[in-house]
């Protein structure tokens, strides 16, 4: 079958990083018991790809490894769905974002980059007609992780205020949208005026450079960026308030972790994984419901994954790009 892959592993300091990749032919997946076969009609990019061909969260003995986490497709009887990308132990129960032995597709188990992709079947959840397909492999990895940190971990609610720092990546759009859609107070920051700008297209009630100083404290700040905005997200907030973290795009070390400010005002931070099926399903249904549809910066067909790739690697993106079969 057709499928984009991982051969190899390039140095994070290489001249082409996109080295390992290879468009090309795989062996058809074969289900075991208890799993199911999805064809995909569309799957998303995320930058766990671009970080899965340096070697992070893949190993070299699982090479060649198909890339993708998230796809939307046709179950075996031909029924639209969602794959949730979270493989859980069988044995585990409750919330599988807990489970030690969890892997996400294309770490133990192939990606969904590919004709086909095998799932447990635990790890579909309907389609609904609303959703293309485009639009529902959006979901599972950004838009997921993004519904789990505002309303799971960030215990979010209408009218409450919330910050989203560093909008234009994947999830950052998604919680702006999701929070608007919600009945939040939605703050945005990018260092960008053109993204500055989209962020308020897309639902921000108002948009500010990074750092810049809030007309008010916030409920809950939204944080992906890491060490670049910590500082600020800290003093964004009122006393008693949330910082749910889910990433560190701008490195994991702190240079002050203001420490002093979060014990006296009581701050609470958060941290935040992916999401789990019901959490998926009740995504899918938020949307079905009123109307939100994810951003999609472009689509791109799946032979010429390298160039979607290219784009996500320059940052020249805003919203999600989709592979499409």
């Amino acid at each position: 079958m057709f499928a984009v892959y991982a051969s190899s592993f390039a140095p994070r300091d290489s001249a082409d990083p996109l080295a390992g990749l290879v468009v090309g032919e795989r062996p058809d997946p074969v289900a075991p018991e208890g799993w199911t076969t999805v064809t995909v009609k569309a799957a998303s990019l995320n930058h766990h790809d671009l970080w899965s061909l340096q070697g992070v969260g893949l190993r070299e003995e699982a090479l060649p490894m198909i890339l993708g986490c998230d796809a939307a497709g046709l179950d075996e009887d031909g029924n639209e769905v969602v794959v949730h990308a979270v493989i859980s132990d069988p044995d585990w129960a409750g919330d599988e974002t807990l489970d030690p032995r969890r892997s996400l597709l294309s770490e133990r188990h192939q990606g969904t980059f590919a004709d086909k992709v095998v799932v447990p079947r635990r790890n579909v959840v309907p389609k609904p007609e609303s959703l293309s397909f485009a639009e529902a492999a959006c979901l599972p990895t950004a838009w997921l992780t993004a519904y789990r940190m505002l309303f799971t971990q960030g215990d979010l609610k209408a009218g409450d205020s919330v910050l989203v720092q560093g909008a234009g990546g994947g999830v950052a759009t998604a919680l702006i949208i999701l929070a608007r859609a919600a009945g939040l107070r939605v703050l945005a920051t990018s260092r960008d005026e053109a993204k500055r700008a989209r962020a308020l297209e897309i639902g921000a009630h108002e948009v500010f450079e990074s750092g810049a100083r809030l007309p008010a404290k916030v409920d809950a700040v939204m944080e992906t960026v890491g060490r670049a905005t910590w500082s600020h997200s800290v003093r964004a907030l009122r006393p008693g308030g949330r910082i749910v973290i889910s990433g560190t795009t701008s490195g994991p070390q702190l240079d002050d972790a203001e420490l002093t400010r979060i014990f006296f005002l009581q701050l609470q931070v958060i941290g935040s994984t992916m999401g789990t099926r019901a959490e998926l399903a009740s995504l899918v249904q938020m949307l079905d419901a009123t109307g939100t549809r994810p951003l999609v910066d472009r689509t791109v067909p799946m032979e010429d994954a390298r160039d979607a790739f290219e784009a996500m690697r320059r940052g020249d993106l805003f919203g999600k790009v989709v592979l499409t079969r």
